[in-house]
């Protein structure tokens, strides 16, 4: 009996451990599996936080609803405050993709049409060939330098640009490579920019029920010459109006670069809208550290009997890396011209021009 209940467990031992040498190893990385063939989930995303302080004492160059004017996120005044965590997915096996990004925070609930949904980017892709894509869903616009991510942007403030553009667009395009220079992307979207489904208003401007999906995109890149990419974006529909817009980054040197966005938008009826320029210059002064500006101009249309103004606003930026965390400290000064008054002085007196600092930290993984 010994003999065979010892062979019983030799004959076991003998099987688990064929079943547990033929089984994958788990190495702890997302999206390892049976099939080594299987590419891996990706998982991106970042956190930041941030604090500010106005010169005046009060909180002046962020974006007020009442007047219309000023710039998106950091807009808290002498707190340290949080932007927002990050969290993305994306995947591509053979010919087909998706990416989904959710994020969550204040700066995620100022940049999305419904913050209880959280969702940044939601599409999917195919490859119809090597030349050839075809991506359909809700996606970061195609128009700007400036992204909402604070690891996609140099500066921690925004642009007025930035702010006044589109966030994003959810439609369908296609896009074709001629050559690794040279590629074209056109599209149909929502009639609105930044909405996750089309709508048509009332009267009295509430949501009166489905829109359509009118507005017509189009980007054309080129790389004129080595580490130069130009973006020539053009977007227009019957709702949203009309924007044409050129962005461009030229890496000169392995020390410098130089970036500018430039933009116009025309709304459908009514006059306003806004036009502008802004210039990135950016010196790697050491592996760690990178110095930056950013000068823009930008020129708010006049509308009715409102005459048009503008602002100049120059930001001088820090990099400073220590591996995935960039500490990131700015000093900022806008000042609007002509009669113009949209900030407060420490005084609480109207005044056209404001001052602030920020440091944030953002952490990208």
């Amino acid at each position: 009996m010994k003999k065979i209940l010892l062979l019983l467990s030799l004959f076991i031992i003998t099987v688990m451990s064929a079943k547990a040498a033929s089984m994958p190893v788990d190495t702890g990385k997302v999206g390892t599996g049976a099939d080594p063939k299987d590419p891996p989930l990706i998982l991106f995303g970042s956190v930041d936080t941030y604090w500010k302080a106005d010169f005046s004492g009060h909180n002046n160059i962020g974006y007020n609803p009442s007047t219309g004017i000023g710039t998106s996120f950091a807009t808290d005044q002498n707190s340290v405050s949080i932007g927002m965590i990050d969290l993305g997915v994306k995947k591509k096996v053979g010919k087909a993709a998706f990416v989904g990004e959710l994020s969550f925070g204040p700066r995620s609930d100022q940049s999305i049409p419904t913050s209880g949904y959280h969702i940044q980017n939601l599409y999917v892709s195919y490859d119809l060939t090597d030349k050839l894509n075809l991506t359909a869903g809700y996606m970061s616009t195609f128009v700007g330098y400036e992204v909402i991510s604070p690891t996609g942007n140099f500066n921690y403030s925004t642009s007025y640009l930035f702010t006044n553009g589109p966030f994003q667009n959810a439609g369908f395009k296609a896009t074709y490579a001629f050559s690794d220079k040279v590629s074209l992307m056109a599209g149909l979207f929502n009639n609105y920019w930044n909405t996750y489904s089309s709508y048509r208003l009332n009267a009295e401007g509430g949501v009166a029920g489905s829109g359509d999906v009118s507005t017509f995109g189009a980007q054309l890149m080129v790389v004129p010459v080595k580490n130069w990419t130009a973006y020539i974006n053009f977007a227009t529909g019957p709702y949203s109006g009309t924007i044409i817009d050129l962005t461009t980054a030229y890496q000169i040197t392995d020390a410098f670069k130089l970036g500018l966005n430039a933009a116009d938008f025309t709304p459908t009826h009514g006059g306003g809208g806004y036009d502008g320029v802004a210039l990135y210059p950016q010196l790697a002064v050491s592996k760690i550290v990178t110095l930056g500006l950013r000068g823009e101009y930008f020129n708010y249309k006049a509308i009715g009997s409102n005459p048009s103004s503008n602002v100049t606003a120059i930001t001088a930026t820090a990099n400073i890396k220590g591996g995935p965390l960039t500490l990131i400290p700015e000093v900022r000064l806008d000042s609007f011209g002509g009669d113009a008054k949209p900030f407060v002085d420490s005084n609480g007196a109207p005044t056209g021009s404001a001052a602030q600092f920020v440091i944030a930290a953002v952490y990208a993984f």
